[in-house]
């Protein structure tokens, strides 16, 4: 028996030891990065084979730039730099050619199949990206999709209080850009932050925020590692099958299984990039639908024959077309051309034209602007 206790302290002891060791990282001094001072920020790594340590940031002028770290007498290679202008950056590490994210970093943001280490520069811009005092729920929901032919996934945020009361809420269907998923909105583009700061400071009213996955071959988020459907989207039998979707499976499902205004003017749809098409398209195909129409980084064609959607809109009413873009972004051309083709058709609207470019920098300040607009 006694034996048996000391073998059982003996297993605790050494448990324990390791239990500190890997707490301690072997004794060795805790690195902290990113490092963020009043003026500057320092990134550190531990890499003490390495011979070559870089460093990429979203903060810097081209995707191709990037700045060398240098290392210290005990392996960790580091770098100091002017403290960013308030945003949320992604970074990561090329250490001999490799990338690799800051594992010192708790932050971590997923942009489709890729994982970033984040950094959040506080300031005026960046205060309704953090946590309110007011939370709102983010809820995972599968729901049926007889038009897809499969059983798929979006988020949906419900606001501060809505389990609480009988009340009835208007909704905002949110859509993510190519190469994303359901979880791009609440993840990179901290909407349900955004949300919870505007409802609390009364500059937004209240809504529902449904963040579906607009890949239609697609159950859920690449994670999941779930079956796939292919689908050609040159055949116009298939083309729109998720526009549709949104419009026959989607609405429906949430009308039916929240607190929601079921009308026009409570439905709200935006969305960015890819997302900004399906927001135009939805809007053109099923006019009246959507009271609130918000396409981002997103236009039209040269030549695209959209004007009779745009006359059936029209007279389907609407309360709000709001177009917004960066005017160094790629799709600005097209937004340009759609600006003309609302203009031509008579169709009131505003074009939200700001600097920048193709990003989430501006998408994240889009939402923030766009949120007070709605349901007004």
């Amino acid at each position: 028996m006694k034996k048996l206790v000391y073998l059982s302290a003996l297993l605790f002891f050494c448990t324990f030891i390791n239990a500190q060791e890997l707490a301690n990282f072997m004794n060795r001094t805790p690195i902290v990065s990113p490092d963020i001072a009043e003026n500057e920020v320092t990134f550190r790594i531990r890499a003490p084979k390495a011979r070559d340590v870089k460093i990429y940031g979203s903060w810097m002028a081209n995707y191709t730039d990037n700045q060398s770290l240098k290392e210290n007498n005990e392996g960790v290679w580091e770098v100091t730099i002017p403290k960013p202008d308030p945003e949320i950056y992604t970074y990561h590490f090329i250490v001999d050619g490799v990338v690799m994210s800051d594992a010192n970093n708790i932050l971590m943001q997923r942009d489709g199949t890729r994982y970033l280490s984040m950094l959040l520069v506080d300031g005026e811009k960046t205060s309704n990206y953090k946590e309110a005092n007011k939370k709102g729920n983010l809820t995972k929901v599968w729901y049926d999709s007889p038009t897809l032919n499969m059983n798929r996934r979006m988020y949906v945020y419900t606001p501060f209080g809505y389990e609480n009361g009988k009340q009835k809420y208007p909704v905002l269907y949110l859509l993510h850009g190519g190469g994303g998923d359901e979880d791009a909105w609440s993840n990179m583009g901290r909407a349900c932050q955004i949300l919870d700061n505007l409802i609390e400071q009364g500059k937004a009213k209240p809504m529902i925020v449904v963040m579906p996955n607009g890949n239609p071959g697609q159950q859920a988020a690449k994670p999941l590692m779930l079956p796939e459907n292919t689908f050609d989207y040159r055949d116009p039998a298939t083309a729109n099958l998720y526009i549709h979707s949104l419009a026959k499976d989607i609405v429906p499902f949430i009308e039916k299984n929240y607190k929601v205004i079921a009308k026009r003017d409570s439905r709200a749809v935006s969305g960015l990039s890819m997302g900004g098409g399906h927001t135009m398209n939805v809007a053109n195909h099923y006019p009246g639908m959507f009271g609130y129409i918000a396409p981002m980084s997103m236009g039209i064609r040269e030549g695209q024959e959209i004007d009779e959607q745009l006359q059936a809109l029209k007279k389907a009413g609407y309360k709000l077309y709001w177009l917004a873009c960066g005017d160094d972004d790629f799709a600005y051309p097209g937004a340009k051309l759609l600006n003309e083709a609302l203009d031509r058709n008579g169709l009131t609207h505003t074009f939200h034209v700001t600097g920048g470019g193709h990003t989430w920098s501006n998408w994240r300040e889009y939402l923030n602007t766009l949120a007070p607009l709605l349901f007004k």
